[in-house]
């Protein structure tokens, strides 16, 4: 029996871009940014009620953040958790090169 030839496609490195949804810039920020937030909080080895205590949240919400429902939170307060996580948020605005994301976030530790 002859293989079965997958067929598939090079990602932009937006994965909302490349389902075509609506502002997906803004939720891709918003993914990489609640990304940052879970890997901070996952090195504090905190229980949820703690959690809620430092970012200032409900006990719920602690559980929507933690299961990467990011979707949840405006962009503004996702930054609001990092700055009570005591981290420093840079944003750096420079000419985008060909093929390059528009959006870059990374977690220094």
């Amino acid at each position: 029996m002859k293989a079965k030839k997958i067929k598939f496609e090079k990602g932009s490195g937006n994965v909302f871009a490349d389902l075509g949804l609506k502002d997906s810039d803004e939720l891709f920020a918003r993914a990489q940014i609640g990304y940052c937030v879970h890997q901070v909080v996952e090195t504090k080895n905190l229980k949820q009620r703690e959690i809620a205590a430092v970012l200032g949240i409900a006990q719920s919400d602690v559980s929507h953040l933690m299961n990467g429902h990011y979707s949840r939170f405006t962009t503004d307060k996702l930054l609001e958790f990092l700055k009570r996580l005591d981290r420093k948020v840079t944003i750096r605005i420079a000419p985008r090169q060909a093929g390059e994301p528009f959006q870059q976030i990374s977690l220094a530790r």
